[in-house]
């Protein structure tokens, strides 16, 4: 089995015109002939553009280009990481339904849609599973409610919204979500974003403590523990020149936010490490870490 439509190393090239719905410019995202909508500032890189770009999406502009090809310039397999991290979204989604029967997902700071979206998995387990998605991108809120919803019969929802503010997310997905019954929470390469490890940690356990036991929480994070040198340069770059600066984490760091909660085997590893059966291995592991957690 594999992670998503090509498997999770590799993906379609935008431009072959086999290449999935996902990589094509959603109607709603520019303002009309071809212009940006209005509150998009395309002269300023954004993470969820350039890991687009990084996915080999269309949904990207100059600046994100220029700025990721900067970071693969000291991280040539950056790549890589953001399809393993894509991956690793495939099987913890499959891991929660399949294996713990839980039938709704929050995730914050999803992203621009891509292959295999976390409603997508979860539905081939159970038809009928809810999930909302989080982001404050504006490039991410033209494309979601076009993408984010493929016409089963569980429910779907796009909140606008910052993750550094939790209650604001947990009353918005409370409009779709039963917080009573166990929830899914995703914090999938976003919270690199906070750059303050108390900060990042009160906020996945305000989330956390508003839904009961039984839920799960799956979290992936960039790290300077593999090849160090080129993680740091990349970062410096990034933090230089990017639009919201990052923290690389370290699995003890990663660990700590897993604080209370039964962290399941394998524990925090590389996301090409975690439950790898089925799927195409790159030769070394990404530098991207990632683990999946119980509230007991």
């Amino acid at each position: 089995m594999t992670d998503g439509p090509a498997g999770p190393y590799a993906p379609h090239s935008p431009e072959s015109p086999h290449s999935p719905a996902w990589m094509k410019p959603a109607a709603d995202v520019s303002g009309g002939e071809g212009r940006p909508a209005p509150d998009i500032d395309t002269t300023v890189s954004h993470p969820a553009r350039i890991w687009d770009y990084w996915l080999g999406g269309k949904d990207n502009f100059a600046a994100d280009r220029e700025m990721g090809d900067r970071v693969l310039e000291a991280i040539p397999d950056m790549a890589a990481n953001a399809r393993a991290d894509r991956g690793f979204l495939a099987r913890a989604v499959r891991c929660m339904a399949a294996e713990h029967g839980v039938r709704q997902f929050l995730d914050i700071g999803t992203g621009i849609p891509g292959p295999g979206n976390t409603h997508e998995i979860a539905r081939r387990t159970d038809p009928g599973a809810r999930v909302v998605y989080v982001d404050n991108d504006p490039v991410v809120h033209a494309h979601a409610t076009a993408r984010l919803t493929d016409g089963a019969p569980g429910s779907t929802d796009y909140l606008h919204a910052d993750l550094r503010e939790p209650r604001t997310v947990l009353d918005g997905a409370a409009r779709t979500l039963d917080l009573d019954e166990p929830v899914g929470v995703m914090f999938l390469a976003v919270l690199e974003f906070v750059p303050d490890n108390a900060q990042a940690r009160r906020i996945v356990t305000e989330v956390m403590d508003a839904v009961p036991p039984g839920s799960l929480l799956a979290l992936s994070l960039s790290t300077a523990e593999i090849r160090r040198e080129n993680a740091e340069r990349g970062a410096r770059i990034w933090n230089e020149g990017g639009s919201t600066p990052l923290l690389l984490r370290s699995a003890a760091d990663i660990e700590a936010m897993f604080d209370g909660l039964e962290l399941l085997d394998p524990g925090v590893v590389s996301c090409t490490d975690w439950r790898p059966d089925g799927i195409v291995r790159p030769s070394d592991r990404v530098a991207q870490y990632c683990g999946l957690a119980r509230k007991p």
